[in-house]
């Protein structure tokens, strides 16, 4: 099993939060007006679509390696769309294109792709999240 963590913590003097995994760092907000945020950051729908369509974006990489096909510009548009009390996403929609430099058609590579993404395939099969609380020593 492979597994990844993330942290994060309140940004000092705002209600907006850093996230960080390795190197890389994030910031993580609501939008203006809306329970204290400042449109700093991107909220929780925008992360979702980015995980999806950045998951994709690599594993073309991947697939086209694995190919032996060089790509050259990938476009991709992720829409995610919200409904509900509580709001839920209920779908998603991801648009691809992607330039085969050899000039082949990148059809193949995209539907390997589709095969193998691991955000878009965990969300379509219900990927269990638990949410627990941290032990007191845990939340200083």
């Amino acid at each position: 099993m492979i597994s990844t963590t993330v942290e994060l913590r309140t940004v000092e003097g705002t209600q907006a939060a850093m996230g960080w995994g390795g190197g890389h760092t994030i910031v993580v907000d609501r939008p203006e007006a809306r329970a204290g945020g400042l449109g700093l950051g991107f909220n929780g729908a925008q992360l979702l679509a980015l995980a999806i369509g950045g998951c994709f974006c690599n594993d073309l990489r991947y697939v086209a390696e694995e190919m032996e096909v060089e790509l050259g510009k990938i476009t991709v548009s992720v829409t995610v769309n919200l409904e509900g009390k509580p709001l839920l996403a209920t779908s998603a929609t991801m648009t691809v294109s992607c330039e085969a430099l050899d000039g082949s058609d990148p059809r193949k590579i995209i539907d390997k792709a589709k095969a193998i993404t691991a955000v878009s395939n965990s969300l379509r099969q219900g990927v269990p999240v638990a949410i627990e609380m941290a032990d007191a020593d845990e939340r200083a």
